[in-house]
């Protein structure tokens, strides 16, 4: 699997900075705080979006905020996006949750419309039509933490820290985490963590569920996203209509009783039947080989 990895590592597009450049508030240009990269040759469909922000920590400011929105919108409408990557270019952390710094400066109104548009961001991450996954090599924390909640799979190293730790700083979860967190462990759990603001391992999060996977982290800093991309790559020889209708009928039916999630899961069912890709399926295990979907 590693030299597979490494051979595919070769095979990528360059990151690529958002359409629109960004300008900094006394109007000269400044560099984006997120890249965009879509891999190629065996690992073609995977996308990354990369936060780049060292001086922040990743912080999620205005300009993060604004520049994650816009990936979305544009990745959104592209069907050669199959799984969506979250990372970090800045070592030991993927985000150090919302800008305090940023935030002291504004008013009461303003913080009150940040985080509006912070707690669209995460629904947007949510309602993300491809599986998306968090790879956390470093500390995910408060926002940060959010973020990767708002994402279908999480990956984190054993050595990284996570928590929403908004109490420990007068605030409470405000993009997400107190719906997302009790859906993710159940009700009880996540109020101990909000209420206590408590720091977890990735080892930890792994024990509870939080996380999908926990790896040991390597010298170079990414073994979480190393491990994400292996599991983008188990997902990318399935039937794309049927993952995305898939993630349909799970997001859509954990929000209502079950009788009223199975008529979801049929709907959407009835919605796969005449693709292509399910009548390949069909054939390809009449005749005892791999499948070829197409995506149609």
């Amino acid at each position: 699997m590693q030299r597979a990895l490494t051979s595919a590592l070769r095979l990528t597009r360059p990151w690529r900075p958002l359409q629109a450049c960004g300008y900094a508030s006394h109007g000269t240009a400044r560099d984006p705080e997120i890249q965009v990269r879509s891999l190629a040759g065996p690992d073609q469909g995977i996308t990354e979006i990369l936060m780049n922000r060292p001086r922040a920590r990743n912080a999620l400011g205005n300009v993060l905020v604004s520049e994650l929105l816009e990936a979305l919108a544009q990745l959104r409408a592209d069907r050669q996006v199959r799984v969506l990557i979250f990372r970090s270019g800045v070592k030991g952390v993927f985000c150090a949750g919302a800008d305090l710094k940023e935030r002291e400066q504004m008013s009461e109104v303003e913080v009150g419309v940040f985080v509006q548009r912070l707690r669209g961001l995460m629904n947007e991450i949510a309602a993300f039509p491809t599986p998306t996954i968090a790879a956390m090599d470093g500390f995910a924390l408060g926002g940060g933490l959010e973020l990767a909640l708002a994402c279908d799979l999480r990956v984190a190293a054993s050595s990284a820290v996570m928590g929403l730790i908004e109490t420990t700083r007068g605030l409470l979860p405000g993009a997400g985490g107190t719906q997302r967190l009790p859906r993710c462990l159940g009700v009880a759990l996540a109020k101990e963590l909000i209420f206590t603001g408590r720091r977890l391992s990735g080892a930890q999060a792994q024990a509870l569920g939080l996380v999908n996977h926990s790896v040991a982290q390597n010298e170079e800093g990414n073994a979480a996203y190393h491990r994400a991309r292996e599991l983008a790559q188990e997902i990318l020889p399935q039937a794309s209509i049927a993952v995305r209708l898939g993630k349909v009928a799970i997001d859509r039916g954990m929000e209502v009783d079950i009788a009223s999630g199975m008529a979801i899961e049929g709907m959407c069912y009835a919605q796969n039947i005449p693709t292509r890709d399910r009548l390949e399926g069909m054939a390809a295990f009449r005749e005892k080989r791999p499948p070829r979907f197409v995506g149609e």
